[in-house]
């Protein structure tokens, strides 16, 4: 019978990513026939060992996955504490669904939310080169060199970001600002604000418009639509690492 690790049989689930699910690991939350797991590394049959996160045991669901278009003042998690409006109060669905990744509470655009916790691990991580494209309003209007900076890659306090291609839209001498496009293909906490912010030109709006090759066509602020089989399909074309 062919065993698999942990964490990964509970992102299959749809309960977390499998990072999230190495958190519950660890934190003592997860339990396997019965008795409780805290040791990363160990292998179970999903078709045979009963495998329970908080008490509740794991089903596998199908998998799902939607596109939204993220409005501002909404909160990229599953829940808050805080009784705020979260990213899966604006999708009917009995799946348990969460994002992938995250964007800041007052970025808007596109979010992916599924309950492939494997497919999401692989969506964010860096070696698979998703791109994300943004567009951001900034303070000042920088020089051509500075822009050259973030092409090439800025110091931030947990490292250098990659390359990135980077694009003036717009500029209005009167008020002060320009409108930039970025695209990158890392997903650093606050990454695109505080790379602005190393140049000494902060972010006054942001908003992601592409993933990959899916963008926010058709859908409004606040809406959502279940990607087709085929924008499925391609989406895991994408982390497939390319031969070098």
């Amino acid at each position: 019978m062919e065993r698999e690790r942990l964490q990964k049989v509970i992102a299959q689930a749809g309960v977390a990513s499998r990072r999230k699910a190495e958190e519950l690991i660890e934190a003592g939350r997860v339990t396997v026939n019965g008795k409780k797991v805290t040791q990363l590394g160990m292998k179970v049959a999903p078709q045979k060992d009963k495998v329970a996160v908080d008490g509740v045991l794991l089903t596998k669901e199908a998998p799902v996955y939607y596109v939204m278009y993220k409005p501002a003042g909404v909160l990229s998690t599953v829940s808050d504490d805080k009784g705020r409006q979260t990213v899966v109060n604006y999708i009917e669905t009995e799946a348990r669904i969460y994002p992938v990744g995250r964007l800041d509470y007052d970025t808007t655009g596109l979010l992916l939310l599924t309950n492939d916790g494997e497919m999401a691990s692989r969506l964010m991580h860096p070696r698979y080169g998703v791109e994300k494209e943004y567009v951001a309003k900034v303070e000042g209007i920088p020089e051509r060199q500075l822009l050259k900076q973030l092409e090439a890659g800025v110091k931030l306090e947990d490292g250098k970001t990659a390359p990135a291609r980077v694009k003036l839209l717009s500029l209005d001498k009167r008020k002060q600002t320009a409108v930039i496009r970025l695209i990158i293909h890392e997903g650093k906490n606050r990454q695109v604000r505080r790379m602005f912010e190393a140049i000494g030109h902060p972010v006054i709006k942001l908003k992601r418009e592409r993933y990959g090759f899916l963008t926010l066509a058709g859908l409004q602020s606040g809406q959502a639509r279940q990607l087709k089989p085929f924008e499925v399909r391609q989406l895991k074309k994408l982390t497939v690492i390319k031969p070098s």
